[in-house]
């Protein structure tokens, strides 16, 4: 990073991502143009965020962690919130921000927080613990942190497998195979489930937010960003359905069809 100009005005905002003037305008260094039509639009955001470059498979994997996790359904919270946004006559922008402003560490946070544990227990495999020491001793750490639910495994929907987990598995080993990546944290990833397993008797499998944290954590992402990027990528399908809510129409959507009633359990009317 560059020393302060020493102009009050021109450093009250520093910035090492754009350098843009009349006439030009360079990401990191690098200028638009030649960035236009020679990135994809996934290594633009790991250019911009991360600024380092992103290629190969690499690449692939950080987009396919992308699209594994645009949407999952109305039933979402964040999705539901975008959709009866769209309905009381505000803009696509505004519907979107409502659904994003929904992701916080119960739903949408479960990755950084699995980016996090695997961190950890990578730095206790680096101190020579074995593996499955490492793993019961960075899930001990963790539970007396943050509570018994381990981000990343089991899912309420998906049983018995989350079916985007293996497949970003498989390229996880595959970038691997490559030398794209360690495999590390897929390793440890894997460990997690077998100690999941022998505590619980039956299989917690990873799923989707394990499976990207796994992916992010490869890549070297530091764990807030996983929350980071899963927005980013949840935004498609926050777009995609508040645009579909606005062509379908439909006034001031609640929760619930009108007939529904809530449970009311405050004390009696008065007569």
């Amino acid at each position: 990073m560059s020393e302060p100009s020493g102009d009050p005005v021109a450093d009250w905002w520093r910035t090492a991502i754009i350098d843009m003037a009349p006439g030009r305008i360079a990401f990191r260094g690098r200028p638009v143009e030649e960035l236009i039509g020679t990135v994809s639009f996934p290594q633009m955001i790991w250019h911009l965020v991360m600024g380092t470059p992103l290629d190969g498979a690499r690449a692939r994997l950080f987009e396919a962690a992308l699209v594994a996790a645009v949407d999952h359904g109305p039933q979402a919270p964040s999705i539901a919130a975008a959709r009866m946004a769209a309905t009381c006559g505000v803009g696509l922008n505004t519907a979107m921000a409502t659904g994003v402003n929904m992701l916080g560490d119960v739903h949408g946070g479960a990755g950084e927080q699995a980016v996090a544990l695997y961190t950890d227990i990578a730095a206790r495999c680096a101190e020579d613990h074995a593996l499955p020491e490492a793993v019961r001793a960075g899930l001990d750490a963790f539970r007396r942190e943050a509570g018994a639910f381990i981000p990343g495994f089991g899912h309420r929907f998906h049983k018995p497998v989350d079916p985007r987990a293996p497949r970003l598995l498989a390229l996880v080993d595959q970038a691997a195979a490559e030398g794209a990546v360690s495999g590390r944290i897929a390793e440890i990833g894997r460990e997690i489930e077998g100690a999941l397993y022998a505590e619980k008797g039956k299989p917690v499998p990873m799923n989707i937010d394990g499976a990207t944290a796994v992916i992010y954590a490869e890549l070297g992402c530091p764990p807030p960003l996983a929350r980071g990027f899963f927005c980013l990528s949840r935004s498609v399908g926050l777009l995609a359905h508040a645009w579909e809510q606005m062509e379908q129409g439909g006034r001031n959507k609640g929760p619930t069809p009108p007939g529904h009633r809530w449970t009311y359990d405050g004390p009696p009317s008065a007569e």
